[in-house]
């Protein structure tokens, strides 16, 4: 889809403080928090990052876009979607898949986006999940929003692990 890296958001920090990631990862984990709790605190949040980081306007599509995708995936889903707490440095294994199924579709890495996909999504509803997917991702792209390539070694180690219980 899109073979370049933006220079504008690299630098020295943590992987999870760059703004492309961030916007996946911690929106992942808000907007997931609103659906398991019922709460619109966890929606607010997100919505508050993402206006932070993009400016409303920006901030509203690709929000919207998030959403999508995450209802999507869940009805979509193998299994419960799992998260780590807001701001957490690490990340489980849902949340590994989400970034490199993002990441995948941004830097024209099929094969890892593909790989992310049949861990995620019950085979019959994949097609539903990669558009979802791929809306996301182009929606960030637009507003300069890239991830970091994540290789497909790490993403099939991460599948390898046994799955670990929830975290909310």
């Amino acid at each position: 889809m899109y073979p370049h890296l933006t220079e504008s958001h690299g630098g020295n920090g943590c992987y999870f403080d760059r703004t492309p990631e961030k916007l996946v990862l911690e929106g992942y984990r808000r907007w997931t928090a609103g659906f398991e709790t019922g709460s619109v605190v966890a929606w607010e949040m997100a919505f508050g990052l993402y206006s932070e980081l993009l400016g409303r306007r920006n901030g509203n599509r690709a929000l919207s876009e998030l959403s999508y995708f995450i209802r999507t995936l869940r009805h979509c889903a193998l299994c419960p979607l799992k998260t780590f707490p807001f701001g957490s440095h690490h990340v489980c294994r849902e949340e590994c898949l989400t970034l490199g199924l993002i990441a995948g579709l941004q830097n024209c890495d099929m094969v890892a986006a593909r790989t992310c996909l049949n861990a995620m999504a019950c085979p019959s509803r994949q097609e539903d999940v990669e558009n979802a997917a791929i809306a996301f991702a182009e929606t960030l792209v637009e507003l300069d929003q890239v991830l970091l390539p994540i290789p497909k070694f790490a993403i099939d180690d991460i599948i390898s692990r046994p799955q670990r219980a929830s975290l909310h």
